[in-house]
């Protein structure tokens, strides 16, 4: 049997080095930036007030006070969005919005609130200092600057950025599609009624939000059934569309039984099949799939019991095709104290479900549900996998261990 490590290495190579495409920044939501992004004009782009209040010269209301207070005749109101140059004279009042441009002159604002709030005059009833209430221009970034690194995930406030900056478009490394098939006859689709020895299909739901959660633009290709023929038309179907698929995943049909579909479709064809010394998921295969039509993709074939499924996609998958769109690669590890003593099985990494939280003392994980590979609802509760490895047999309580955590 392979180690996991082996078997990694034979998946990592069916990968290609990240490709780079220009989307709008409006589509680049996850993706990764493929090239710096340099600042050409200023934020904020022009000196403007930072609240609603009054725009003025502070040495004119130097002296104000509660009980003494200055007043000023209001010369002109400025909303933010108006687009002519103002001058401030001197003995006068500028009424300001936040995000309006300070007229030439001023030198500072008088918030609303230290105000009677006046619109032809206004009482002033506090001094402020010389540049109070003022962001000036390019004080967050100016022309020239590096405002975005190679290789930053473009999230929320990345985005906010290049939207800022009046950048439309944006390089970034490209997403891959995946193409999910699921093997069975025996599989329905949910919300039809079971006859006796069917179940519903929950792998490829499963494994199209996979790879969809890593960043993927993910299909399923429901119920291929159990026939060598309508397995391989099904794969040319949609390998051979215009837009194709960079990666294919099934599930089912690998092991050493009869009517075992993937496996009698794609040995010689390019794909080879193996033992992993791993549990859950020791039956996994790998390889390039070629259509009838010549069009050659690479296909990784999971286990068809949905726990070995999962873990194999975190294990095996997740981490290259991440790397294959610029994305980190590893999910986050930790060292926890287990909470309780259980076993594994000699000469095989197990990869077991398990609860991981924060104590006083540091973190600890509780091992859940028994190791089978069909305890779907114990993997639902998992919140990361321990990781145990293929030379021990016995893990005693209160020991530390590795821990893959499952949630980001």
């Amino acid at each position: 049997m392979r180690s996991v490590p082996e078997h990694q290495q034979h998946v990592n190579a069916l990968f290609a080095a990240p490709r780079t495409v220009t989307l709008p920044a409006s589509e680049a939501l996850g993706r990764v930036l493929a090239e710096d992004v340099t600042a050409t004009l200023s934020l904020p782009g022009f000196d403007n007030s930072a609240m609603d209040g009054y725009a003025v010269r502070a040495e004119d209301i130097a002296g104000a006070t509660d009980g003494d207070p200055v007043t000023l005749p209001v010369a002109q109101d400025i909303p933010a969005g108006r687009t002519d140059h103002l001058t401030l004279s001197a003995g006068t009042a500028h009424r300001i919005m936040t995000g309006a441009p300070l007229p030439d002159g001023a030198d500072a604002v008088v918030q609303v609130e230290k105000t009677d709030g006046g619109v032809d005059e206004v009482r002033i009833y506090a001094a402020v200092d010389t540049g109070a209430a003022i962001r000036s221009a390019g004080s967050d970034i100016s022309p020239g600057h590096l405002a975005l690194t190679a290789g930053r995930v473009l999230h929320a406030p990345q985005l906010g950025l290049l939207a800022a900056l009046g950048l439309s478009h944006i390089r970034v490394y490209a997403p891959l599609r995946v193409l999910v098939l699921s093997t069975g006859s025996e599989l329905v689709p949910a919300g039809t009624p079971l006859e006796y020895g069917q179940i519903y299909e929950s792998n490829g739901a499963m494994l199209t939000a996979a790879a969809t959660e890593a960043g993927a633009f993910a299909e399923q290709v429901h119920f291929v059934p159990d026939s060598v023929d309508e397995f391989r038309a099904r794969l040319d179907e949609y390998v051979d569309r215009e837009q194709g698929a960079d990666l294919i995943i099934t599930s089912g049909g690998v092991s050493a039984g009869a009517y075992e579909v993937v496996k009698d479709a794609l040995t010689g064809h390019g794909v080879e099949f193996t033992k992993v010394a791993m549990q859950p998921g020791m039956p996994q295969g790998c390889g390039h799939y070629t259509s009838a039509a010549g069009t050659a993709v690479p296909i990784v074939t999971l286990p068809g019991n949905p726990v070995s499924a999962q873990v194999s996609f975190e294990v095996f998958v997740r981490p290259p095709l991440r790397a294959a769109m610029g994305l980190p690669r590893r999910r986050r590890t930790a060292h926890a104290q287990v909470t309780e003593s259980f076993t594994s099985p000699r000469g095989k990494r197990q990869f077991r479900r398990g609860e991981l939280e924060m104590a006083g003392t540091g973190a600890i994980v509780r091992p859940i549900g028994p190791p089978g590979s069909h305890h779907l609802a114990f993997m639902a509760s998992a919140n990361a996998l321990l990781d145990i490895a293929a030379d021990v047999e016995h893990v005693e309580a209160g020991s530390t261990i590795e821990v893959l955590l499952l949630e980001d």
